[in-house]
C-alpha cells in the first residue's frame, strides 16, 4: 500500500494598489503557482492586497500561521509607498533596520557613494533575524522571515530572487496532471463528468471551456499525486466521451 501523499501548502500575496487599480497586471502568482508545484509545494491562496499597513500586517499574520509557506510580491522598492518590509517587521513583533551585508552589496553594485542615496538605501533594511534572498538581476534583495519569503514586485527581478532561494523549500508530494481535450460542450458532459468525480475523489477534475481556431472546446483536467489512478480515469474520461460521439485527445503534464 502506497504512503499518504504529503500536502505542502504555500498562500501567495501580491501587495500593491497598482495591481488593485487596473493599472498593472500580475504576473507573479502564475510563475510562482507554476514553479511551487513543480515542487510539491501546492499554493493553496492568492490574495491581492493595498499598500495599506494594517491590511498587510493582519493578512501576513493570517496566512503565515495557516499555511507551510507564504510568498509576498510588491513593496520593497525605495520610494514612500513601499511599506512591505516594515510590515513585515510589525507583524513579526521585531524591529527593522539596515542589513550590513545587503548595504555592502550594494556599496559594491553601485560604486559611486553618491549613486547610494537614501532613498536606495531603504532597499537594504530587513526586519531584524531576517535572512537574505539574493537578487542576481538589480541586486538590493529581499529577505525571509521564517516561513515568510519577500520578493520584490517586478517579476523579472521576483523570478530571479525564486529561483536563488527555491532550494531552501521542503516539498511534498508532486501533483501530477493530465488534460482531456475535447469538441463536446460543457452541458453535455458535466453529468458523466460528475459520475466521474465520484468515482476519483482522491482526484481533482475541472472543467475548463474555451475557444480554438474559432471553435467551442473543452479541456477536462485531472489532477492528483497518483499516476496509476490519473490513468485510469483518463482513460474512463476518453471512452465515455467517444461513446458520446465525441472527440478526445489527451495531453500529460
Amino acid at each position: 500500500m502506497s504512503e499518504p501523499a504529503k500536502v505542502v501548502t504555500a498562500c501567495i500575496l501580491v501587495i500593491g494598489n497598482e495591481i488593485l487599480s487596473g493599472r498593472t497586471r500580475d504576473s507573479n502568482i502564475q510563475y510562482l503557482a507554476t514553479e511551487l508545484g513543480a515542487l510539491g509545494v501546492r499554493v493553496m491562496e492568492c490574495r491581492i492586497i493595498p499598500d495599506v499597513e494594517d491590511t498587510v500586517v493582519a493578512t501576513v499574520n493570517e496566512v503565515r500561521r495557516k499555511f507551510d509557506y507564504v510568498f509576498t510580491t510588491g513593496g520593497i522598492g525605495p520610494t514612500h509607498d513601499d511599506i512591505t518590509a516594515d510590515c513585515i517587521a510589525k507583524a513579526f513583533g521585531v524591529g527593522i533596520s539596515e542589513h550590513p551585508e545587503a548595504v555592502a552589496r550594494m556599496t559594491r553594485h553601485y560604486g559611486d557613494p553618491a549613486l547610494f542615496t537614501p532613498a536606495r538605501r531603504r532597499m537594504a533594511r530587513v526586519p531584524h533575524g531576517g535572512v537574505l534572498v539574493d537578487n542576481p538581476v538589480s541586486v538590493a534583495p529581499g529577505f525571509q522571515m521564517e516561513n515568510v519569503f519577500t520578493f520584490a514586485g517586478i517579476p523579472k527581478v521576483a523570478e530571479a530572487m525564486f529561483q536563488s532561494m527555491k532550494h531552501r523549500l521542503v516539498g511534498g508530494t508532486p501533483v501530477l496532471s493530465r488534460t482531456v481535450r475535447t469538441n463536446l460542450p460543457e452541458g453535455i458532459i458535466a453529468e458523466p463528468l460528475g459520475v466521474l468525480q465520484k468515482r476519483f475523489e482522491d482526484l481533482d477534475i475541472g472543467s475548463y471551456p474555451a475557444f480554438r481556431n474559432g471553435k467551442p472546446s473543452v479541456s477536462l483536467v485531472l489532477r492528483g499525486t497518483d499516476d496509476a489512478r490519473l490513468v485510469a480515469a483518463s482513460l474512463e474520461l476518453m471512452d465515455t466521451i467517444r461513446k458520446m460521439n465525441g472527440e478526445a485527445e489527451e495531453f500529460v503534464q
